[in-house]
């Protein structure tokens, strides 16, 4: 959006422009006059002149400078378009702003005057009907917000005007949701072979090429989507489709049409959030009416991804005569007003926004903690997750992720929410996810985390709305003596449990209560059995033959817990009948805080007992099904918690009995769903292995269809053998040339952080240089969905990231044509993973690791038809038994670094033709 002829540019305040690169810095005078300096230099000026820049934290870092004033593109783009993407970068602010694209640090500081040009001159022509925009402005510039006097001057708005109000009160602005009537169970009509396919059609256009796997794929997986025969028997397809096939649209054919025709609401589940968004996106070929997409599509998240409107209210009322915090409020209204739903991660939330603003600003402000009061909170009819999760029960389809949908099964919710039909993308990632959604642990911070919720918040001095459970549901036990005296009891119990503080005194040897005593216990096991005691990495060990003092330590916190459960369950059991003997007389309002009380006190009830059958193993033994451990965790080299640690063997076995049998139908695919071993070609038991499958009595329908890409002609794989792995320069030297050689779109992976920070220091000079921007996992002040949607922009760019960058990239031509992996990425040897090499095979468990990790990574160089790109290995110690892991007609070539550069050079310079 620009301004309208009639509007008059607007110009930019009267400032110098910074950019701070890696190893210098641009900077363009008011007077338009371009110098190049050194950090020093840059830093002296910019705290001396408050320049324009885009993301100052970040522009203070790469100056190793404190924080500086400055005017701060990205803060005036979020208050002239709030909820609109853009790349927190100058290329980023011209192309949302329809600018000429910058090629260089030069033209970059040129790109930031012009867009604070475009900006102020947009809001210049923005209307203003209800004064809210002006109130805002003016609330901005008396807080001294830099880009206030600007803003007012672009606006007309008189800053001497009397202030009535501020524009923060978004919570009395937003529209009110309204409760449906309960919808009636799904149908059973079944969606068939043919009429999945014709979906697809229609979907795809009367244009489309022809994709011939891709109809079959669609085909298949209307298997799910027919009537279920016998319970706890689903119609689950494990489906591994290649690069290419199409999977998102096959899949939502036939869930579309399940899902129209009967009623009823297909859970689609993704693992990253940027495929989640992608999804999202592909249902504007669905929807193509927003009013009707916003009707029949919702996407879904934890509690914990969306803004409180009462964390905002009780912010914004704690902020009055703080002016950074009323600036920072000031912008997140302007977001939380023009939001789709209020997600603020991985939704239509800025995530440098987070950065530029401070946590507690931003993120700080989403339901974490369990603090929700439900129907007794005044904004509860305008709230963001009540809203979505209304709009879920009645919305066709439903974009989860992974997390959400193994927390809801690992709670066993049961309500009328709890879809039949799943589909289940990136499916390689369902053991991993149930892994952390069935674990348990016993830690200072979790106990913590407990008592706080039960007793509210003891610290002096600390504000927070925060309220202990007597707080919450006091006026719902009143009626109750029986209730009352459980709750009593509750309070008194939860005493026992690590309290505010807990982590000094056990650094001091003081701990106070059965549960700081037992972690006390369980620290000096740590580090008395382990060898390196002052890494300042996480330890563990392992729980047999404990130190002296530790097992009374669990017997007596175990007494303690079981006063604490004891009661609870009471509590829950008391409040729970009152919906019975009070049928005729509760209101809507009540009856549902009630219900939302009952779950969260049974769901803390439930860990209080997997807590006791954890102490208990330390007597007896650990059953066969589970691992335990005790470790240390540490970040950044100070201990962060203490605990012990519980988790599932095979995780896949309570997901499949919590949600799987509970399913009728369900599709697990991914392009690396299966493990292709060179013993065995065709291994579908991996896939089971991971998925659940192999839990389930009726044996999955299976679907393989290969990519159409042809790999051979358009990848080369390349294994460096004259590398040493363990030389950090020789590595940072080996990186650096290799994407010296591809000009950018290079992709950097790193099996280790340190490694990665290492390699990043050593080579972002010399890219510098070479006009290749560099961005990294780990350094630059941005979430790893930020650092991919970056690199997928700047064609020449390279990135430098760990498996979260592995799994989650997916960025099509010649934005990514070089991947370049440090070390074959073996699995960490720790006590978890040593147990399941034994229960699942020993060597052949970690060669399927390495190669499911292997071919997603090579996955990620071809997205089209005609991607090209080069894969290199700087690993010589790569077994052949993992060559499997690559495309069939891919040979993995092994040489020297010299001549893997120039074969690097030579084939990504070659016509695709």
């Amino acid at each position: 959006m620009t301004a309208p002829p009639s509007t008059p540019l607007q110009p930019p305040p009267r400032a110098p422009a910074l950019i701070a690169g890696p190893a210098r810095a641009i900077w363009l005078t008011a007077d338009g006059e371009l110098e190049a300096l050194s950090h020093e230099e840059a830093a002296r000026r910019a705290r001396a002149m408050a320049p324009l820049v885009c993301q100052a934290k970040a522009a203070a870092v790469r100056l190793r400078t404190g924080p500086f004033r400055a005017l701060d593109l990205l803060e005036l783009f979020a208050f002239v378009y709030p909820a609109r993407f853009c790349l927190p970068t100058p290329g980023g602010l011209a192309e949302a702003l329809g600018l000429p694209p910058p090629l260089d640090a030069e033209q970059r500081a040129i790109a930031l005057v012009q867009a604070a040009t475009r900006l102020l001159s947009d809001l210049a022509g923005r209307s203003d009907r209800n004064g809210i925009l002006s109130a805002q402005a003016r609330t901005l510039a008396e807080a001294g917000w830099s880009w206030g006097p600007s803003v007012l001057a672009a606006m007309a708005v008189d800053a001497s005007e009397t202030q009535h109000r501020s524009g923060l009160d978004v919570w009395l602005r937003l529209p009110e949701w309204s409760e449906p009537p309960p919808g009636p169970p799904p149908g059973q009509t079944p969606v068939t072979d043919a009429e999945a396919r014709e979906r697809l059609a229609v979907l795809l256009g009367p244009d489309a090429e022809g994709r011939p796997q891709q109809a079959e794929y669609a085909g298949e997986a209307a298997y799910a989507f027919l009537p279920r025969d016998v319970p706890g028997m689903p119609n689950l397809v494990l489906s591994e489709a290649g690069t290419g096939i199409g999977k998102t649209l096959g899949y939502i054919a036939p869930a579309s049409l399940w899902a129209e025709r009967n009623r009823g609401t297909v859970w689609i589940s993704t693992y990253t959030k940027n495929l989640q968004r992608q999804v999202d996106q592909e249902l504007d070929r669905l929807y193509p009416d927003p009013r009707v997409k916003r009707e029949k599509a919702v996407v879904r998240k934890g509690r914990e991804n969306y803004l409180c409107l009462l964390n905002f209210q009780d912010a914004v009322a704690a902020a009055r005569g703080r002016a950074e915090q009323t600036i920072a409020l000031t912008l997140m209204a302007r977001w939380a007003e023009a939001s789709r739903d209020g997600d603020m991660v991985g939704g239509d939330f800025p995530a440098w926004l987070a950065e530029l603003l401070g946590r507690a600003a931003t993120l700080n402000l989403t339901d974490h903690r369990g603090e929700c009061i439900y129907s007794a909170c005044p904004h509860y009819s305008r709230c963001y997750i009540e809203h979505s999760r209304r709009k879920s029960a009645h919305a066709e389809l439903v974009i989860a992720n992974h997390a959400l949908v193994m927390i809801r099964a690992a709670l066993d919710e049961d309500d009328a929410q709890i879809p039949t039909r799943y589909v289940f993308d990136e499916g390689h990632h369902l053991f991993d996810a149930a892994d952390s959604a069935f674990a348990a642990e016993i830690s200072g911070v979790e106990g913590a985390e407990l008592r706080r919720w039960l007793l509210g918040p003891e610290a002096r001095g600390r504000a927070s709305r925060a309220r202990g459970l007597e707080a919450r549901i006091e006026d719902l036990v009143v009626p109750d003596d029986e209730a009352r005296d459980a709750m009593g009891q509750v309070l008194g119990a939860a005493r026992l449990l690590a309290g505010p503080g807990w982590l000094a005194r056990l650094q001091e040897g003081a701990p106070q209560g059965p549960m700081e005593t037992f972690l006390a216990r369980v620290r000096q096991h740590v580090l008395a059995r382990t060898d390196n005691a002052q890494t300042p990495y996480s330890i563990e060990t392992g729980t047999a033959d404990p130190v002296p003092g530790l097992p009374p330590a669990a017997d007596d916190l175990d007494v303690a817990l079981e006063r604490l459960h004891r009661p609870l369950l009471a509590l829950a059991r008391h409040l729970h009948k009152r919906l019975d003997d009070e049928a005729d007389e509760l209101d809507t309002a009540t009856r549902v805080r009630i219900e939302a009380g009952v779950r969260s006190i049974r769901r803390r009830a439930d860990t209080v007992l997997a807590w006791r059958g954890m102490l208990a193993a330390l007597r007896d033994e650990t059953p066969a099904e589970f691992v335990d451990w005790f470790g240390i965790d540490r970040f950044r080299g100070h201990d962060a918690d203490i605990g012990m640690h519980r988790h599932w063997v095979d995780p896949t076995i309570p997901f499949a009995r919590a949600l799987l049998s509970r399913a009728h139908g369900a599709v697990v695919t991914s392009a690396t769903l299966r493990d292709h071993g060179p013993e065995s070609p065709d291994d579908w038991r991996s896939a089971e292995v991971r998925t659940g499958a192999l839990h389930l009595p009726k044996p999955a329908h299976r679907i393989s269809l290969p990519s159409p890409f042809d790999y051979g002609a358009h990848t080369r794989l390349f294994v460096v053998t004259d590398v040493n792995r363990n030389d950090p320069d020789q590595i940072a030297a080996a990186y650096r040339e290799l994407f010296k050689a591809s000009g950018g779109g290079a992709l950097g992976l790193f099996t280790a952080i340190q490694r990665l920070r290492a390699v990043h220091g050593r080579i972002a000079p010399a890219l510098e240089a070479a006009n290749l921007p560099l961005y990294a996992q780990h350094v630059d002040a941005m979430d790893t969905g930020t650092l991919v949607d970056i690199f997928r922009a700047e064609e020449d760019s390279c990135l430098l990231g760990t498996d979260a960058v592995r799994d989650g990239v997916d960025v099509p031509g010649r934005a990514l044509r070089l991947i370049v992996f440090d070390r074959v990425p073996w699995p960490r040897p720790d006590i978890m993973h040593r147990a399941r090499k034994q229960a699942f095979g020993g060597g052949i468990y970690d060669d399927m690791l390495v190669r499911l990790r292997l071919k997603q990574a090579f996955g990620r160089l071809l997205r089209r038809a005609d991607d090209r790109g080069v894969f290199v290995l700087l690993d010589r110690m790569l077994p052949s038994r993992l060559k499997t892991a690559f495309p069939p007609g891919v040979e993995v070539e092994r040489l020297g670094l010299a001549d893997c550069i120039a074969r690097t050079t030579e084939f990504l310079q070659q016509s695709p033709d």
